[in-house]
């Protein structure tokens, strides 16, 4: 599959700097993974704490290369702002999906699967599986 045609993934967080530091972690785990087309949605658009339903569209658009995009958050109102973006059926591209999985374990696990040129359904699957990673 060519680099055009990966799944984005857009990481969505109530804090900016954890957004973009998650996708940082998840690139530089998947080898550097250049070629995933991954956005950190985080915060307010005044640098705040929170979520922006701007921002995680804007993201979303950023990362479209037309294979799908996975969408992994951290807490409940950021869910709920990428729900109520997907229920307006508008506001995202084609393909996006809200995926549950953990937000670090399961970005990691995106990506990485993002970039063997894997579907959708495989860099959601994957992602999701990342609740069964047991620590000890």
């Amino acid at each position: 599959m060519s680099d055009d045609k990966l799944v984005g993934i857009v990481l969505v967080s109530h804090s900016a700097e954890v957004a973009a530091s998650v996708a940082e972690l998840a690139k530089g785990l998947a080898g550097g993974a250049t070629a995933v087309p991954v956005a950190a949605a985080g915060g307010t658009e005044g640098g705040g704490i929170g979520t922006s339903a701007e921002l995680i569209a804007a993201a979303a658009a950023a990362v479209d290369r037309g294979a799908g995009i996975a969408v992994l958050t951290d807490l409940g109102s950021a869910v709920l702002t990428v729900k109520a973006l997907l229920a307006e059926g508008d506001e995202l591209p084609d393909g996006t999906r809200l995926v549950d999985a953990p937000f670090v374990e399961g970005a990691v696990a995106a990506v990485v699967t993002a970039a063997t040129g894997a579907d959708l359904g495989a860099v959601e699957s994957a992602a999701a599986e990342a609740y069964t990673y047991r620590k000890v």
